[in-house]
């Protein structure tokens, strides 16, 4: 009985020190998300339904009985359902290709893919309306026009979100053991069934957690819609934009809000449910080990299909623009180019060469800060905890779900006042970035730290390492790589993201997407060249930060 105890106070020990480690490690998250997130939140919304010390909850009936509220709820849900739909369609056989074949140019062309994810919206419709529009590319060919059709939107959005689907459920497919499918296969599976009972439910939390991604992207989009939708079609977003900057009506602005973080919540709260049923132990392996040049028709034939579609939907809008960078007045030049060294013409207080450099610091802050407050909340989560760090799993999401005009618009308003007057603080812009990106490190990390044996962990506790010596001898080494992904989405957002940073960027230090808008919006071709120019350039940076994440490689069994 004796010699018993002390084994029973082992194996209990790491439980509940593990627990209490877990919820220490979930504070700084909750205090960030809570500072940065709910409280500019909440400030607008309380501006918009509260009068006189009183809130007027009356508005809410009001609003949604406004006409034309119902169909732009309708349209916002089953068009982000079918945007989810198509980009698991072409993607996931996309995922499939960069997993597990190898071909020449492989990690080029897998950063080029990312690159949409980044452009600013205004810029990809554009280019969108180039090859959709009156006078596009499929006009000029084939007399088809789609601008002002949701097949538009459907296919813009299929451009934005393809890398998500690539990036997040090819990395994990890449260290699947091809072994154990082909074991079914000994014992009698067809292809399809082995892939269906073995590959697939393994696969599925990093499916769910992408379409969550997609959803959630398309669900608030708003510059896709405004541009190639045209009048006819309205998200929330847009709807939300609309009631703000053109009409003046903060009180429907905040109504919408608040419906719009509902629906975010309850799609959340389903996806946390659904995924914690499939979670499971995973045996990963190096993925150096499970690509291999394609074989046979089959294999060939997807590779080539991949490619034809990633050709035709991502890399064609970007070559647009890259063409329309360099034909100023109609000849091919450095132009439009030369022009962003300088800040004449008024648009700017410095020269919008400038933004690039502005840009760079912002984004490298906003990922430091996505990787420490996202890397704290996945290693909180990696265990099944109780009801409440599940429900903080679902709200770490939320910042994807909810309009960027309202955080944008709340950072205004709520940090103007000591001890968060940061209003003058180059601080403020990375924060609201990595709002966006710390979403990204949860998402992209969990499904690996999930997947990990815990009896690993068990046996460092029973040989007496401590919870953080556990997780930096098993855990790190297995998910390097995934961190390492990680930290290229949440650069990669940062660089991209419009819809808050454009109301709290300095007039002497906007952003690349900040800037691009600024010159789209005014008129002249000269404008309109140098944001495509600064578009390029936004582009190659990215480009080359994402191909420098796919030449990193470590060396060791079953990292990400």
């Amino acid at each position: 009985m004796d010699l018993a105890r002390p084994e029973v106070i082992v194996r209990r020990s790491p439980g509940r020190g593990g627990a209490a480690v877990r919820c220490a490690l979930m504070v700084v998250p909750v205090a960030f998300f809570g500072i940065f997130f709910a409280y500019p939140l909440g400030a607008i919304v309380a501006r918009g339904l509260r009068a006189d010390g009183h809130w007027r909850l009356g508005r809410l009936g009001a609003v949604l009985g406004q006409d034309g509220i119902g169909h732009v709820l309708w349209f916002t849900l089953w068009q982000a359902l079918a945007s989810t739909a198509l980009t698991l369609l072409l993607a996931l056989p996309g995922a499939y290709v960069f997993a597990r074949l190898d071909f020449p140019g492989k990690r080029l062309l897998r950063a080029l893919v990312t690159v949409p994810f980044v452009l600013p919206t205004v810029v990809a419709g554009t280019a969108f309306l180039a090859l959709l529009g009156h006078g596009g590319l499929l006009d000029q060919l084939w007399g088809i026009r789609l601008d002002t059709t949701v097949w538009a939107i459907l296919l813009a959005h299929v451009f934005f979100n393809y890398a998500v689907v690539t990036r997040t459920v090819g990395s994990l497919w890449a260290q699947l053991d091809p072994r154990q499918e082909e074991a079914a296969r000994v014992l009698g599976a067809s292809r399809w069934g082995a892939w269906r009972t073995v590959t697939l439910p393994a696969l599925a939390p990093a499916v769910a957690a992408a379409a969550l991604i997609v959803f959630l992207f398309t669900f608030t989009s708003f510059g896709i819609v405004q541009i190639l939708g045209g009048p006819a079609y309205a998200t929330i977003e847009v709807e939300i934009y609309r009631q703000t900057a053109q009409v003046f009506d903060l009180p429907a602005a905040a109504v919408l809000t608040l419906l719009q973080l509902v629906a975010v919540g309850a799609v959340l709260a389903a996806h946390a449910r659904t995924v914690r049923r499939r979670e499971r132990a995973l045996h990963l392996v190096d993925p150096a080990s499970t690509a291999a040049r394609p074989r046979g028709a089959a294999q060939r034939t997807l590779l080539g299909a991949v490619l034809t579609s990633v050709a035709a939907l991502l890399l064609l809008p970007l070559a647009v623009l890259v063409t329309r960078s360099l034909n100023p007045g109609g000849s091919w030049g450095l132009a439009y180019y030369r022009a962003l060294g300088s800040a004449d013409g008024g648009v700017f207080l410095v020269a919008p060469l400038d933004a690039v450099t502005t840009s760079l610091q912002y984004a490298l802050a906003a990922t430091a800060v996505a990787l420490v407050i996202g890397a704290l909340a996945a290693a909180a989560l990696t265990r099944k905890a109780g009801r409440l760090l599940r429900g903080i799993d679902a709200l770490l999401m939320l910042p994807l779900g909810v309009s960027a005009v309202t955080v944008g618009f709340g950072f205004l308003i709520a940090l103007d006042k000591p001890p968060l007057d940061l209003r003058e603080s180059w601080l403020l812009v990375p924060l609201a970035q990595a709002l966006v990106g710390a979403p990204f490190v949860v998402r992209t990390m969990l499904p690996v730290l999930r997947a990990v044996d815990t009896r690993l962990r068990e046996a460092a506790a029973v040989l007496g390492a401590s919870p953080w010596r556990a997780w930096r001898e098993v855990d790190l080494p297995m998910v390097r790589r995934a961190l390492l992904i990680a930290a290229g989405f949440a650069f990669a957002v940062s660089l991209g993201e419009f819809g808050a940073t454009v109301f709290i960027a300095r007039p002497d230090r906007p952003t690349l997407p900040v800037a691009v808008a600024r010159l789209l919006g005014r008129p002249g071709d000269l404008n309109y060249g140098q944001a495509m120019a600064l578009s390029v350039i936004l582009m190659t940076v990215c480009a080359a930060a994402l191909l420098l994440l796919e030449n990193a490689r470590t060396h060791h069994t079953g990292e990400f």
